[in-house]
């Protein structure tokens, strides 16, 4: 029987068939495979990722203080604020079809494919923008195939989430430029010194070519180097359309000025208050170290850099330099906001980065005025005569206790509340605390920020409890505010990196003492640099009425005072217990105080402490202690709570029968004119 063979050509149309059907079949599930594999992809959130960016601090003006990041500096910036030509010129030299691929760049990635076969290794490279960026925020450098597939699937999730100039933000904001300049913005500042969307042409081709090599194509390293790379960054933008030859020719002949380099350098201004910004930051505020350093804050400051530089400048200049341990302590601030304007932790911050603003010593005198504004309060006046005398006290019944005037020197007289605060009489002081009881100061301290410990013994009137200088300078600040207290401000608002206010302090006042008392206090406060007094030295550099008052110990020396507009203390000592030369030492901390405070107000007129209602001043004989009339020798101005002055007429100067005339009322025009001559308008 004889066998029909199929024709060849049937069969092989057949299997042509086939093999059409099995493609097409094949291709078919391929694309809903991919169609599959893009739905999931798309569905799928993005990993999380910090992306680390630069902290600014910033001063009161708005000046940049200080940049946080660990050598990671980062400022991100939108697109529109990073210069096209920049743009245009990384486009050119990373990913020239960036616009048209979809995270890949097929081309690129046969050719890379085929050497890396051919060699057997992954020598060669075919990243797009899109895998670098995938590439820098989810995963390592690693060079492994897992890798390279992980980077391709992310790499399309970011097509599919973002658009084109989206991705491209996000890349040029991560790369790496060297020299911790991380991003566009920072890498444009560490370079040229200027935002993004400022750099020309040439500084932008010159920029773009330092992400291959950050370091051997820096042009700090090796400028020949990086003029190289520009130029091949260049006419890889004339190749694309982007640059005629002529515009080429121009940039590449366009001189570059680059940045000075930065150093470090730890004595910049205001490292203390910085340090002080970042314990609030961290402990007040609650946010992280990472997010500190990091996470691209804005912090505000209240610090005035005019204030803070001369405030450096006058310790500088004041101690002495053949004795480095002797230390320093200066802490200002506005008594109406309670905004910090200047601090100075140290002499030398190199050294020691101790920030003895913070630190606790004992404020010796200092501390009076707070027992003397409890006393106003509770029965005395600024009248109230006590006699000045070595004198032994004793509490909780059997225990002694036996201070002593500075010096050992005594009035063995009657003398009154202004008078003592003015020479600093410590057994005045004592003899008031015992009244009031010590406790009753204990609250009184509290009341106006005083926030360390005090012991309630009689020793507290001459401050032997330690306080810092921040807490004492706050305290003052409540007493030149007629007994308004508010709390310390340093930052004023922190922001995110999107403009979402985290922080947002506001001045607030607290009524703690009445403003009666405090105005009277604060008048005899001002006798601390009359004649006599124990600011007295220092009184002709000060051409604005000023109000404060002294203390030491043995091993410390402060001045702690205000204007209507500054309130500042200075403490002065060794940080470990040497004591205080009280003459050579211990002037300095009044000489640094009226330093700084005619520097800081230089150019304002003085402000006088006005008296509230409720204020009535008369002239009194200091040493009858009753109203003076025309014969009295030295009559003295006092200001009293209405109805707690003196109604008898001093009898003591007046000749035989003859009736007391009273002095008149002070004339408020002729204080004003008097007031003319403090003021002394800077040539």
């Amino acid at each position: 029987m004889e066998v029909i063979r199929e024709p060849s050509l049937l069969r092989y149309l057949r299997w042509a068939k086939k093999f059409v059907k099995f493609s097409i079949l094949s291709l078919l599930c391929l694309s809903f495979a991919i169609l599959l594999l893009i739905l999931y992809l798309r569905s799928q959130p993005l990993p999380e990722t910090f992306v680390k960016q630069t902290t600014t601090i910033y001063a009161a003006t708005g000046d940049v203080l200080d940049t946080m990041h660990r050598g990671e500096n980062r400022i991100s910036v939108p697109i529109q604020e990073i210069s096209p030509a920049l743009i245009n010129a990384t486009i050119a030299i990373e990913d020239r079809s960036f616009r048209e691929h979809y995270g890949f760049d097929w081309k690129r990635l046969a050719m890379a494919a085929y050497v890396d076969v051919i060699n057997m290794d992954m020598r060669q490279g075919a990243s797009t923008i899109t895998q670098q960026l995938a590439r820098n925020l989810y995963l390592s450098l690693d060079k492994t195939w897992e890798r390279k597939i992980k980077e391709a699937l992310l790499a399309i999730q970011l097509e599919l989430n973002y658009s084109k100039d989206e991705i491209l933000e996000m890349y040029m904001n991560q790369i790496y430029y060297g020299h911790s300049a991380y991003g566009v913005q920072a890498a444009a500042q560490t370079y040229f010194g200027k935002d993004a969307k400022n750099l020309s042409l040439a500084e932008s081709a010159m920029l773009a070519g330092i992400p291959k090599g950050p370091t051997y194509y820096s042009p700090f390293v090796d400028f020949e180097r990086a003029k190289s790379r520009q130029k091949l960054i260049l006419e890889a933008m004339e190749r694309d359309g982007m640059l005629t030859t002529k515009e080429v020719e121009t940039a590449y002949a366009e001189p570059i000025k680059l940045k000075e380099r930065a150093t470090e350098n730890v004595t910049e201004q205001a490292p203390y208050f910085r340090d002080y910004i970042a314990s609030l930051v961290k402990n007040k505020y609650g946010i992280d170290e990472e997010k500190f350093i990091h996470g691209g804050l804005k912090i505000h400051t209240t610090l005035d850099p005019v204030m803070q530089k001369k405030a450096e400048e006058i310790i500088a200049s004041t101690l002495p330099k053949d004795n480095p341990n002797l230390q320093v302590a200066l802490v200002a601030m506005d008594p109406a906001t309670g905004y910090i304007k200047a601090m100075v932790g140290g002499r030398d911050y190199k050294t020691s980065q101790y920030n003895r603003v913070l630190g606790k010593r004992q404020p010796g005198s200092s501390f009076k005025p707070i027992m003397y504004l409890a006393a106003l309060q509770n029965g005395y006046t600024p009248l109230t005569m006590m006699k000045s005398e070595p004198t032994v006290f004793t509490y909780d019944h059997n225990k002694q206790y036996i201070p002593s005037n500075f010096g050992g020197r005594y009035a063995n007289a009657m003398i009154n509340m202004r008078d003592a605060i003015k020479t600093s009489d410590n057994i005045y002081a004592v003899k008031t605390i015992d009244f009031l009881s010590p406790q009753k100061v204990v609250e009184q301290a509290k009341s106006l920020g005083i926030s360390s410990p005090l012991q309630a013994v009689p020793s507290l009137a001459l401050g032997t409890s330690p306080v810092s200088p921040l807490e004492l300078n706050a305290a003052y600040a409540a007493i030149v505010n007629k007994g308004e207290a508010v709390e310390p401000i340093a930052i004023t608002s922190i922001e995110d990196s999107e403009g979402n206010v985290l922080v947002q302090e506001t001045t607030q006042k607290t009524r703690v003492a009445d403003p009666v008392a405090s105005a009277l206090l604060v008048n005899m406060m001002q006798g601390v640099f009359e004649r006599g007094g124990t600011g007295f030295r220092v009184a002709n550099e000060l051409n604005r009425p000023v109000a404060g008052k002294t203390g030491s110990t043995d091993y410390d020396a402060w001045l702690s005072g205000f204007t209507p507009q500054l309130v500042s203390t200075v403490w002065v000592g060794y940080d470990k217990n040497q004591k205080v030369d009280d003459v050579k030492e211990g002037y300095l901390s009044k000489k640094v105080w009226a330093s700084f405070m005619e520097s800081a107000l230089k150019g304002q007129p003085p402000a006088l402490f006005d008296m509230p209602a409720g204020v009535v001043s008369v002239y009194i004989d200091p040493a009858s202690g009753k109203l003076a009339t025309e014969h009295c020798p030295t009559p003295q101005l006092f200001y009293f709570a209405s109805g707690t002055e003196p109604q008898d007429y001093c009898t003591d100067h007046l000749p035989p029968n003859q009736t007391p005339t009273p002095l008149p009322a002070p004339d408020s025009s002729t204080f004003w004119q008097r007031m003319g001559s403090w003021w002394k308008p800077d040539q």
